[in-house]
């Protein structure tokens, strides 16, 4: 499996930046031949996936940045976002409801795994690093 690299993508950890990271994904899948379906299929993982990270950020309470990178495979396109945590560390992370977030976050994380091939969360509970690795297979 050859790894290429695509592009890396380095974003506040805000809403309003998630439209840039899927127009990369899209422009990426489709120059690697996702179809269509595959390609909307994605973005709402991605949005998924960003949403999940920026309120991570939130609930550690600090500024925050996510990176985004692509890179292919002979058989995919994949996207890991890693929350870039800033000032994360600080203390004062605000309360948060254990069985309630816990709860969202097994529903996000069951969402983005609907709309693509492979799916892996990591969260560090300590230093509120997130990763996340979004694998779309190519067809064909």
């Amino acid at each position: 499996m050859a790894k290429r690299d695509l592009a890396e993508l380095k974003i506040p950890a805000s809403p309003d930046f998630i439209p840039v990271a899927k127009r990369v994904a899209t422009t990426l899948g489709g120059q690697l031949g996702l179809s269509l379906v595959d390609l909307d299929e994605l973005t709402i993982a991605l949005t998924q996936a960003c949403d999940s990270a920026i309120k991570a950020a939130q609930d550690w309470g600090g500024p925050a940045g996510l990176k985004l990178t692509y890179f292919a495979t002979n058989r995919a396109l994949v996207v890991d976002v890693d929350l870039l945590p800033g000032e994360m560390h600080a203390v004062g992370a605000r309360a948060r409801e254990p069985e309630e977030d816990a709860e969202l976050q097994r529903l996000a994380y069951e969402m983005i795994r609907c709309f693509v091939d492979d799916f892996r969360p990591q969260v560090e509970p300590r230093t509120g690093h997130v990763h996340y690795r979004m694998v779309k297979y190519i067809a064909g």
